[in-house]
């Protein structure tokens, strides 16, 4: 700072920051800082089984609804994170611990805290402490997640709490009485899809997850409209209800209790001056297919085409939403996009925005034959659910066709999957194409959300339908930085190309951390030509001697650290106004949590370990981790502004404390 400046509030900041870096001080400088370089939103991203947990509570797995859920979100506001993302918070199975296909409605009880059973009053000490105990003396210790016993363990303490709270209820117990009142109103509120999910978790709960090997039929049929037999389902599902009413009763204690919980960390979180994003998943679970099958295509499934990340493709098994029930013989909402409006509405009730997941989903779906031999095979040659009206191999489309043959490409070379399969719509069939994306952006109104509360997880590829359906609400994709192609100036993963409405990144739950890539990159060239971009891209303001640029490349490259903060700075010195970290990256971590495509034990199961949080600063300090303060100042020296350059200074005096 000049000795001469005029004193200004960052002045009094810096000193605020030099006598005691508080919570409130580093949170109120880096605020400013992303003001100056017009940034809206700083959100951290991670699921449910990853947050750390408090001292003598780590029973295997975490919550933010745990206190050491709360004390992870205290953590991040400190730091001047402004939201957080979590992923889809769906029942999983034993077998499967992927938020990606978990429940639409459900919610997985396992993120439910014990701890808050057995202490907090309002819940009548419906389970004993000895039980939450004996969880975390059994619990593995460790970075991973071991699902399955996680699962076992946790189902069978709920299963004990459920029985706490009939007995404490049938003694007149007071609190006990008082969440029975609640319970009554919740299952009032939450009857259409809490019934169907309660009744396939008793079901499953007996014959297994997987229906479609249930031994009688009818229960594989009991809400499916279109079934052979409409009066012999409707009597089994009668039959059914009464028989599991005990197992019913429980399951729908514990969507209770989930969702309390998650109603205390929306408290939290908003005491704290957070956004909570929710994830708005394009598939759909099994549990859910079983409930409301007749609103899905029976003969085609939801895939990943062959792209540039992922050239083979991914065959989901994501049932399709039927477009012949989008609308009612009236023009009304059909049964199809009512289901859609009640799925938003109920996220949109718990979250202040939401991430959606792979929205080409929701306007150009890949779809392939539900029954073919070789899924992979089936999902290379698919084709969009919307353009194909006169494939061969997919004469069932035609009656779902949007796009006409004219409008498709010409060249005989073109994949169905390239961006520019379809080349031209016009503004009607623009509107149909969005319909449920219009549902998202209806509700998201309603419920008072911005724009910009919604992240849309556009990737590597935007079909043409795609690209027209998001520039008619502003909307802005995803650019994960780690993924740019250095030599294609025009790349979409190039922060320079970021428009503002879009959300950029170094990485996400499915790519590599920063910190691994650094490893790598500096076993051959992608170092130096990494610290060449970046030099280029962050040279202070004014900075036009090559040698200056030069200069800065080489210290970048001769230090896998300095280039990991210099791959963060890039995303804030770029057009995008949001900002999405992966929390893996924010600490430094070497393992990756998701490897797509693959399936393993290792996948879904990184967790934080509480002692980074303790030695965070000091890994910061080294540039072992993300070093927030310093990338701020990095790219506030790119800016020519007022303010920038001293603000600049603050920031790296306090990442010096």
């Amino acid at each position: 700072m000049k000795k001469d400046a005029p004193r200004t509030p960052l002045d009094s900041a810096h000193d605020r920051a030099a006598r005691s870096p508080s919570v409130s001080t580093e949170a109120a400088i880096v605020a400013r800082a992303l003001a100056l370089l017009g940034k809206h939103n700083l959100v951290l991203s991670l699921h449910d089984p990853s947050f750390p947990a408090a001292p003598g509570e780590d029973t295997g797995r975490g919550s933010p609804y745990t206190r050491g859920g709360r004390d992870f979100l205290a953590f991040a506001a400190a730091l001047g994170f402004t939201g957080l993302q979590l992923g889809p918070q769906g029942r999983t199975t034993a077998g499967n611990p992927s938020p990606y296909d978990s429940t639409i409605f459900a919610r997985n009880v396992l993120s439910i805290d014990p701890f808050a059973l057995a202490r907090e009053p309002r819940w009548a000490g419906i389970l004993p402490l000895a039980t939450c105990e004996r969880l975390v003396a059994d619990a593995i210790p460790g970075p991973r997640v071991h699902h399955r016993r996680v699962h076992a363990a946790h189902t069978a303490a709920l299963a004990q709490a459920h029985a706490g709270f009939l007995a404490r209820r049938a003694t007149g117990d007071p609190a006990a009485l008082a969440l029975a009142a609640e319970l009554d109103s919740f299952t009032a509120a939450h009857r259409e899809w809490l019934a169907r999910d309660a009744l396939f978790a008793a079901l499953a709960e007996q014959h297994g997850d997987d229906w479609h090997r249930w031994p009688d039929p009818l229960d594989r049929h009991v809400y499916d409209l279109h079934a052979d037999e409409p009066a012999a389902c409707a009597q089994r599902l009668r039959d059914l209800q009464a028989a599991h009413r005990p197992a019913i009763d429980r399951h729908v204690f514990q969507q209770f209790v989930a969702h309390r919980q998650h109603d205390g960390l929306r408290e939290h979180t908003r005491r704290l001056g957070l956004k909570l994003y929710g994830d708005l998943q394009i598939g759909v679970s099994t549990q859910d297919l079983w409930s409301y099958r007749a609103l899905f295509l029976k003969d085609y499934r939801m895939g990943a085409p062959p792209s540039r990340t992922n050239p083979d493709g991914q065959p989901w098994n994501y049932p399709v939403l039927d477009p012949g029930q989008y609308a009612d013989i009236n023009g009304g909402p059909g049964p199809a996009l009512r289901f859609m409006h009640a799925r938003v509405d109920k996220l949109l009730t718990e979250f202040d925005g939401l991430r959606i997941d792979h929205p080409h989903g929701l306007v150009c779906p890949w779809v392939y034959h539900a029954d073919a031999g070789d899924p992979l095979r089936a999902v290379q040659t698919g084709a969009r659910l919307f353009a194909a009206p006169d494939l061969p191999d997919h004469p069932a489309l035609a009656r779902h066709a949007i796009a006409r043959r004219d409008q498709l490409s010409s060249n005989p070379g073109t994949p169905r999957h390239a961006d520019d399969w379809v080349r031209a719509l016009d503004d009607d069939q623009v509107v149909r194409y969005s319909v449920l994306l219009d549902a998202v952006i209806a509700a998201a109104a309603a419920h008072g959300r911005d724009r910009s509360d919604l992240l849309c997880e556009v990737l590597s590829t935007m079909p043409y339908p795609l690209g027209r359906a998001l520039a008619r609400h502003g909307l802005g994709r995803f650019r994960v930085t780690q993924k740019a192609d250095l030599a294609n100036p025009a790349d979409v993963y190039r922060s320079e190309n970021a428009a503002a409405p879009d959300w950029i990144m170094v990485g996400n739950h499915d790519t590599p951390t920063i910190w691994q890539l650094v490893d790598r990159w500096r076993q051959g060239d992608a170092a130096r030509a990494q610290a060449d971009y970046l030099a280029r891209r962050l040279a202070p303001a004014g900075a036009d001697d090559e040698a200056e640029v030069e200069a800065l490349a080489a210290h970048l490259a001769a230090d896998p650290h300095r280039l990991a903060q210099a791959k963060f700075a890039d995303i804030f010195a770029s057009p995008a106004h949001n900002i999405l970290i992966f929390f893996a990256d924010l600490l430094g971590y070497r393992d990756s949590y998701n490897v797509p495509g693959t399936v393993n034990d290792l996948n879904w199961s990184l967790r934080i370990d509480p002692d980074d949080l303790r030695t965070y600063r000091d890994r910061r300090r080294a540039g072992a981790a993300l070093d927030l303060p310093a990338i701020l100042a990095m790219a506030l020296r790119r800016r020519d502004q007022p303010d920038a350059p001293d603000l600049a200074e603050v920031l790296a005096a306090l990442d010096a404390l």
